[in-house]
C-alpha cells in the first residue's frame, strides 16, 4: 500500500477538482477519517497527517479505543445509535451522523441537558429508500427536524445519506443531490440554518462533493481493507437485544 502521505494527495486532488468543477472552495469540505476496526496506531497516524475528525461506527469499540489515542481530534460517531447506548456514546463522541428516530433523538437531549453536554447531530434520511438502509423516508423529515428544533440541549447542523453501492459513481447523484434539496427546504421552510451534509464514501466522494458534501467518509480508501473488528465488548442489556451497532442490517459500510 501507497504511503499515507501520499494517498492524502491523491484525494485532495481529486476533492479540490470536485470543488472547481461545483464553484465551491477545499475549505467547504472536510474529511472524517474513518478509522473501524483498525487500531490506536491507525488513529494515531491519522492524527499525525491533519486529520482532525475521527468517524466510528460503535459506541463499545471507540470505549476501548479513545483513551489510547492521542488528543486533538473531534470523534464523531456515524454508525446507528441504540437508545440504550446514548449514555456512553456522549462520554466519547460530540457529533452523531446518523439519528435515524424521534425517540433517539429526546433520548439524546434527556441526558445531554442532565450531563451538560452538548452534541451536534445530523439526521439521516434514506434517500434512495432502499429497504437495507437506515433513516428517515423523506417525508418523515420535517416532523423530525420540528422535533430537534425544539430540544433546547442539542444542535441540529444537518443531513447525512448513503447511496447504494455502485461501479459507476455517476449513478449516485441523484442521491446525493436528493439530500441537498431536502436540506434546502427545510432550511426555508424552517427559516434555519443546516450547514452539513454528510455524504460521500470511498467510491463516490467526488460526486458527493460536486452535490454539496461538507463531510465525507473516507476509510478505505485511505487505511486499506479494514482488518477484523477487535471490538472489546462489554455485555449489557442492550447489546443482545437490539439490532443495530452490533450486526444486522445496521452493520453498514459507512466509509
Amino acid at each position: 500500500m501507497k504511503p499515507l502521505s501520499e494517498i492524502i494527495g491523491e484525494v485532495e486532488s481529486r476533492i479540490s477538482a470536485a470543488c472547481a468543477a461545483s464553484g465551491r472552495t477545499r475549505g467547504d469540505v472536510r474529511i472524517v477519517a474513518v478509522t473501524k476496526t483498525h487500531g490506536p496506531e491507525t488513529v494515531a497516524e491519522a492524527i499525525e497527517h491533519g486529520f482532525t475528525i475521527i468517524g466510528e461506527n460503535k459506541v463499545q469499540e471507540a470505549e476501548w479505543k479513545k483513551p489510547l489515542c492521542p488528543s486533538g481530534a473531534e470523534w464523531h460517531l456515524i454508525g446507528r445509535l441504540q437508545r440504550n447506548k446514548v449514555r456512553r456514546a456522549l462520554e466519547i463522541f460530540t457529533h452523531f451522523h446518523a439519528i435515524d428516530s424521534i425517540p433517539v433523538l429526546e433520548k439524546i437531549a434527556s441526558v445531554a441537558e442532565e450531563t451538560g453536554a452538548a452534541p451536534s447531530l445530523m439526521l439521516e434520511v434514506n434517500v434512495s429508500g432502499e429497504r437495507s438502509k437506515g433513516g428517515f423516508a423523506p417525508q418523515d423529515v420535517p416532523a423530525a427536524v420540528e422535533k430537534a428544533l425544539s430540544l433546547r440541549s442539542i444542535t441540529l447542523e444537518g443531513f447525512m445519506t448513503m447511496a447504494p453501492f455502485e461501479p459507476d459513481p455517476e449513478k449516485t447523484r441523484p442521491v446525493f443531490a436528493g439530500l441537498r434539496e431536502l436540506r434546502d427546504r427545510m432550511e426555508t421552510g424552517f427559516g434555519a440554518r443546516f450547514p452539513e451534509l454528510s455524504m460521500g464514501m470511498t467510491n463516490d466522494y467526488a460526486v458527493a462533493v460536486q452535490e454539496g458534501a461538507t463531510l465525507v467518509r473516507l476509510g478505505t480508501v485511505l487505511f486499506g481493507e479494514r482488518p477484523k473488528a477487535r471490538v472489546q465488548r462489554s455485555v449489557d442489556a442492550g447489546d443482545a437485544g437490539e439490532s443495530g451497532e452490533g450486526g444486522g442490517a445496521y452493520d453498514r459500510v459507512l466509509d
